[in-house]
Parts: C-alpha cells; structure tokens; sequence
C-alpha cells in the first residue's frame, strides 16, 4: 500500500510512502521501487493506495504502460513477421539496375543496365515430423514418430505473439505505425 507525501510549498509530490513496509520513495524514474509503485499502479489501480493515486503518478503510469505495450507490440509483430518454418520461404526476384549503363540504340540515350537479383533466398521448410527414440528402463528402445519439436516451438512463439498483437489498443498499434 503506498501513499503520497505532498509537498506544502508547490502542492507537487514530495514521496511515496511504502506502509508495508515502512519506507520512502523516491519520485526518481531511475529508482527501481519507484518503478514498482508504476508497475503496481497498472496492475492493481487505486486498490494499491490509500486515497487517490496523485495525477503525476497515474500520468506515469500509463505512459509506462503504453511504452510496455508498445514494446510488446513491436517484438510480437517482429515475430509474426518471420517466415513459418514449417511451410518455409519462396525466393524473391528482382530485376535491378546493375550500376553499368548501355547503350539504347532504339532511344538514342543511356540506360541502366538490368539484371535479375535474389534479394529473399529460398528456405525449405523444415521435417514435419522427426522419429523419437525413448528407453525403458531395462534399455529397450521404442521408436515413434512426433511433430517436429521445431514447428511447434514456432506455432507456440506465433501464437503467443499473436494473442499480444490481438490485445494491444489500438493508440500502440497507431503509434507503432507512425514510427
């Protein structure tokens, strides 16, 4: 439980108090308890303090959680970004100037000279199954076939990435596109 201690000369925020256990806050962003009081503002509300949270300290806090979100947001599209191992990826072509200029007799002028450039090289997809042995323990193998441990690492990291994605507001997702 925390609450504020106010300071009487500019009405601002002197500390925070801790009550459990008894100590004092500093309002430092580089201070780790102070840090934890946002963190505890986000998860809890005004359960965390005794009367209402100051406007500075709530302000910090949302701007804290937006920062968070939006870092999430950014790792997570990241993710979802990267190719599907178990489907793989196509190679991309693209016709580009080379740097080397000809000569167009049909214009009379110089040209670019083209060329066709890998600019994505092809990865085939991973095995969707791989054989597994396991022992008893009088040494005897059994064999089976499972989904390849890979593919679904991948599936879970996608999926987690995408139930970020799905909750973020819609203010990080703004924000991460104006960047």
């Amino acid at each position: 439980m925390y609450e504020a201690i106010n300071d009487d000369k500019d009405g601002g925020i002197l500390s925070i108090i801790c009550t459990t256990p008894n100590c004092s806050i500093p309002l430092d962003p580089a201070n780790s308890d102070y840090q934890k009081v946002l963190d505890d503002i986000i998860e809890q509300g005004a359960d965390c303090f005794e009367g209402d949270i100051p406007t500075e300290l709530q302000t910090a806090a949302e701007d804290r959680q937006f920062e968070q979100q939006l870092g999430s947001y950014t790792i997570a599209t990241a993710r979802l970004a990267q190719y599907i191992l178990s489907v793989g990826r196509e190679e991309v072509i693209e016709n580009q100037a080379t740097g080397e200029y000809i000569w167009n007799e049909e214009t009379n002028q110089m040209e670019d000279a083209m060329a066709d450039i890998v600019t994505v090289t092809a990865i085939d997809p991973v095995e969707a199954t791989v054989e597994q042995t396991t022992y008893d323990d009088e040494g005897v193998a059994t064999t089976a076939t499972v989904e390849n441990p890979l593919i679904t690492k991948d599936n879970a990291e996608r999926a987690d990435a995408q139930a970020i994605v799905d909750a973020t507001p819609s203010e990080e997702v703004d924000a991460y596109n104006a960047l």
